[in-house]
């Protein structure tokens, strides 16, 4: 998954990032309002955004209201200090997915993502699965035929993005994007290792090359 952090205090942001990329996700972090507006009208796709209010430049508030009236439905998270019900009401109406004021645990935040997720992404049931294999984003499990797999970070957010769409062909270009923030070191055949991995403890009967065009989960098409 990849995430936008928007947050101007170089401690939190700094924390923050590195946590989340310990958790496997690819985070990327701008300081203040005008550079999030830039970076989210820029193309650049992010599967969420964690959205300070008391931004620089331009308001975390005007930022997300921006970004809604282009009709962009990327998911947002507010992150901030500001614990009132006006405030909270103003960030949900605004279009706000969710609202989580600081302090808070990592778990949590982790826990509204994955609720964030399911809920664009039409599921009830955070896990994933293909036939009998079946991956769980709360747990980080990952099972075949019910023996447990233990993955790499990599391994892990590569199967998520194929499962996430069972049968449908994403690109190379579209994992890196999905696997990687700004400024990692990325081999040319980077997702190519990747898969070769996860073939081999996984078998390769359900994780197909599709030549040319990318990769998907699912059964082997005719």
């Amino acid at each position: 998954m990849r995430l936008l952090l928007v947050e101007d205090d170089p401690m939190i942001g700094d924390s923050l990032r590195e946590s989340l990329r310990r958790q496997g996700f690819a985070a990327d972090w701008v300081r203040d309002g005008q550079a999030a507006e830039a970076v989210l009208a820029s193309g650049e796709r992010f599967d969420a955004v964690l959205l300070d209010l008391g931004l620089p430049k331009r308001g975390g508030l005007d930022v997300l209201r921006t970004l809604r009236a282009r009709g962009d439905a990327t998911p947002v998270i507010v992150l901030t200090a500001r614990d009132a019900l006006g405030d909270k009401v103003a960030g949900l109406d605004a279009g706000a997915d969710d609202y989580l004021v600081k302090p808070f645990e990592l778990d949590e935040l982790l826990a509204r993502l994955r609720a964030v997720q399911r809920r664009h992404g039409g599921r009830t049931d955070s896990a994933l699965a293909v036939a009998d294999l079946r991956l769980d984003p709360a747990t980080r499990e990952v099972t075949r035929a019910g023996r447990p797999v233990l993955l790499s970070a990599r391994e892990f957010a590569l199967l998520q993005a194929l499962l996430e769409r069972p049968g449908a062909i994403v690109s190379r270009a579209q994992l890196e994007d999905r696997l990687y923030g700004w400024g990692e070191e990325l081999e040319s055949n980077a997702i190519s290792v990747y898969m070769h991995q996860l073939r081999k403890k996984l078998g390769a009967d359900l994780l197909h090359t599709v030549r040319g065009l990318g990769y998907y989960a699912g059964p082997e098409k005719s």
